[in-house]
């Protein structure tokens, strides 16, 4: 575009000096008028592309990662049990022998946390919650530090260690009495498991185990207000006593057809190269180990029976008034921490909360009725060159152990009824030995008699499957299953997540599921699972912080594959107290719980002064 402003003043300086030239003299004029802009000139041709420059290295690519968020806390001395959230968001858990010392009170109830408590987090749907978070603080404060801090909802106290709930229940909840419920044998301030069994909108009835020896489960009737708020209604101790009372009730799950499952997992005096009850009628073992002594204490004046303990229960009748219990022996006996049952109603996979434990897999004969079916144990190959535990993930294949039902097993069982103090003899079992497990493993036709190690109820006897089920972590290692897992803690899935992953059922909302998992929680990575033999040889770099593995669910449930999804971070043996695991990184996970949206819900049992409740988002695929 030509200057136009330019052109004009060039042009009334030639103007004045020609008037000056011609007259010595200057006349002053009116302004004359802008002349015409004139038109653009065509734009000139591009000039030649310069060199391209050199292209810069690459950056390095991002680690793919998830997220853990800090969703609350628990006091001091405690550990984070029980978590289990409804369909319709209601999140519980409960805070498991904290300090007797705390003396600090939340605001939704006004009570000190310092004896076993049973909670929610009220008002908050945690099924809407966003997809960022933001973490709840580390307890600083004494207040923080004695009680329970949370990002989101408010902690409601539903229930502790011996209330009654205005007469409601005399005997006052966790207290474990003895079968007759005359002789209160213990206080429990431990409780562990909740699952929820929906009577209606904002309504239904609360189980809690109760994890001591021996234990328990309590039911609570619930409703919630228009606010958020929980009110109890009904509390009783479950009755246990037809099914000769129970033992350290752990972490359980709910089955698909809506029932509790419960389960037994101190199994007393267990190790990884011998049966476990040798010494289960020794006088003097019987008065020097207060756990023993109270299963005794239990059935008295009976002699006590180990192969009645051990097992997963279930509530099969949970919303009856006097609701109904079955032991299901056929899941086999060790020290169960929980069984979650497939949305198919047969497939079941077991944890074994132990040093030197077997992962393993029940199925059922008829969906939705576990008294009967076949029991496997997980044979595991690690990843060839690997051992970081952050890294490294096993190949899984079923060893097979044995087919049972729960008559056939319960008649065995029977068998070793009436033993007591004094058929104990040293040196000598009355009950099952190593020596019968690998004579039935051996395929041999009769036990071998006790001068040969047998025990003194089958010596000589033809034989049969009880091994399998009475003394399962034995059998299945001498069958080749791996027994090495180390604290062998919750496992979990979403029933919906699963379902339509594998069956193609759509069930979730705004998302199509490909892929589910199962999610497992490994309190200590180390002892057998790091001593470089066996199956399992990780590096110790982890260790008692722990850590999550996953198993995707293939056809017909089944798992090939375990990978782990996240780890604690490296152990500092040098250090001591909650130091030697990083208070923002897990500390012995325990239990698990999968949401309908993936994420997962990481619940601590460590070394940390206030464990934490965790959400973990997993990284994308």
């Amino acid at each position: 575009m030509i200057n136009t402003t330019h052109k004009k003043l060039k042009f009334t300086a030639l103007a004045l000096a020609v008037s000056f030239g011609l007259s010595g003299c200057f006349l002053e004029g009116d302004d004359g008028s802008d002349g015409i802009n004139g038109a653009e000139g065509a734009q000139g041709p591009q000039g030649p592309e310069g060199e391209q420059g050199q292209t810069g290295e690459q950056g390095p690519s991002g680690e793919r990662s998830g997220v853990l968020t800090r969703i609350a806390t628990v006091p001091d001395g405690a550990e984070v049990t029980g978590i289990f959230l409804t369909d319709a968001g209601d999140l519980f858990f409960n805070v498991q022998h904290p300090s007797g010392t705390n003396t600090a009170t939340n605001d939704t109830n006004a009570v000190p946390i310092n004896t076993g408590t049973v909670g929610v987090l009220a008002g908050v749907n945690f099924n809407n919650l966003p997809a960022t978070l933001v973490d709840s603080p580390v307890p600083s404060s004494q207040q923080e530090r004695e009680t329970v801090m949370s990002a989101y909802g408010e902690y409601q106290v539903l229930g502790q260690t011996g209330d009654t709930f205005n007469g409601m229940l005399p005997a006052g909840l966790g207290h474990i009495y003895t079968l007759d419920n005359k002789t209160l044998i213990l206080e429990n301030d431990m409780p562990d498991f909740n699952g929820f069994v929906s009577t209606g909108n904002d309504e239904g009835y609360l189980f809690s185990n109760w994890e001591e020896l021996p234990g328990g489960m309590s039911r609570m009737k619930i409703e919630k207000d228009e606010k958020g708020t929980w009110t109890v209604s009904e509390a009783m101790m479950l009755d246990f006593s037809p099914v000769w009372g129970t033992a350290a009730n752990c972490f359980g799950s709910m089955t698909p057809w809506n029932t509790p499952l419960t389960s037994e997992e101190w199994v007393v005096d267990s190790s990884v190269d011998s049966t476990t009850d040798a010494d289960w009628n020794d006088p003097d073992e019987i008065a020097s180990n207060s756990r023993l002594g109270r299963m005794w204490d239990l059935t008295a004046p009976d002699a006590s029976n180990p192969y009645k303990y051990g097992y997963i229960a279930e509530v099969t009748d949970a919303v009856a008034a006097n609701p109904v219990i079955v032991k299901h022996f056929t899941l086999g006996r060790y020290e169960h921490e929980n069984a979650t049952v497939m949305p198919d109603g047969k497939t079941v996979y077991l944890s074994q909360d132990d040093t030197g434990g077997v992962f393993f897999k029940f199925v059922a004969d008829t969906a939705e009725d576990l008294s009967a079916g076949t029991l496997y144990g997980a044979k595991l190959v690690q990843d060839l060159g690997q051992n970081d535990p952050a890294t490294t993930g096993f190949d899984v294949t079923w060893v097979e152990i044995a087919s049972g039902d729960n008559a056939t097993i319960q008649a065995w069982i029977n068998e070793y009824d009436g033993i007591g103090t004094d058929d104990y003899v040293e040196g000598q079992s009355s009950y099952i030995t190593m020596a019968d497990v690998q004579a039935w493993v051996d395929g041999d036709a009769t036990y071998p008699t006790e001068a040969d190690g047998g025990g003194a109820v089958t010596a000589g006897d033809p034989m049969d499957d009880r091994v399998a089920f009475l003394e399962s972590r034995a059998a299945a290692k001498l069958k080749g299953a791996t027994a090495e897992w180390r604290k062998l803690e919750g496992i979990s899935i979403n029933h919906d997540r699963a379902k339509e992953a594998v069956e193609g059922v759509d069930l979730i909302d705004d998302e199509i599921v490909t892929d589910a998992y199962l999610y497992i929680g490994i309190a200590d990575i180390d002892n057998t699972m790091t001593d470089n033999e066996g199956d399992m040889q990780l590096s110790a770099r982890v260790k008692d912080c722990g850590g999550v593995y996953r198993a995707r669910l293939g056809e017909n449930y089944d798992i090939s594959r375990i990978e782990p999804v996240v780890m604690g971070s490296t152990y500092r043996s040098s250090l001591t107290g909650a130091e030697r695991c990083d208070v923002n990184n897990l500390s012995q996970p325990d239990n698990v719980i999968v949401m309908k949206d993936g994420r997962i819900l990481i619940g601590e049992d460590g070394f940390q002064e206030n464990n934490t409740l965790w959400m973990y988002q997993p990284a994308a695929d």
